[in-house]
């Protein structure tokens, strides 16, 4: 791993960018929040009656607020390492800020909600047409698990090496343990396509 060298000499953390996606009311600005060291960067607005027949609010009655451009946390892994979180709208009106938010991102966390599996597949196949690793993370509203593992996997239709984790979006220890996961994911495809010394 190269580390940038401060002005007083002092190796630099590495800086990671993460993106965490997901389909509209699936947890995002909640476990940007629930992590972050630093006070989050919300751009939350009041749904409006504008929003009527726009936004697919199915599933989500009780929701007051949307994402209208990016979260924004931060957190500090170890000495070596800092990640830096951008949650990306849910809406598909904002999905066209995805490809501005993705520039220079090293992986993303795609958050489903196994009563809503179907408003995350955008985000998986955005990440897989564009070759960024990801990792699932399903959030268990309400402690709720109503699926087990293979039935997720195989109703998202998931390369048998993306990791899946399940998590709840408001718990600090279980959003952590998501991108631990991710971070030893890209670990891992880092060192399968590093070229090997040839003897």
């Amino acid at each position: 791993m190269d580390y940038a060298i401060s002005d007083h000499g002092d190796a630099a953390p590495l800086a990671v960018k993460i993106l965490v996606a997901g389909g509209f009311g699936v947890g995002k600005t909640t476990l940007v929040g629930a992590v972050s060291e630093v006070a989050p960067l919300r751009t939350e607005e009041y749904l409006t009656h504008a929003s009527v027949g726009v936004d697919n609010l199915e599933g989500v009655g009780g929701k007051s607020t949307t994402t209208v451009a990016l979260d924004f946390g931060r957190i500090t892994i170890n000495s070596e390492l800092v990640l830096y979180l951008f949650g990306t709208p849910g809406q598909e009106r904002f999905w066209f800020m995805w490809n501005d938010l993705v520039n220079g991102a090293m992986g993303a966390v795609v958050l489903v909600d196994t009563r809503r599996l179907d408003v995350s597949f955008a985000s998986i196949d955005f990440f897989e047409s564009r070759g960024i690793p990801f990792v699932i993370g399903v959030n268990c509203f309400h402690g709720v698990r109503d699926r087990t593992q293979e039935e997720i996997r195989k109703a998202l239709d998931l390369d048998p090496q993306v990791p899946l984790v399940l998590c709840d979006a408001r718990d600090r220890t279980a959003v952590r343990d998501v991108l631990l996961a991710l971070i030893d994911h890209l670990m891992a495809a880092q060192s399968r396509t590093a070229p090997h010394p040839v003897a």
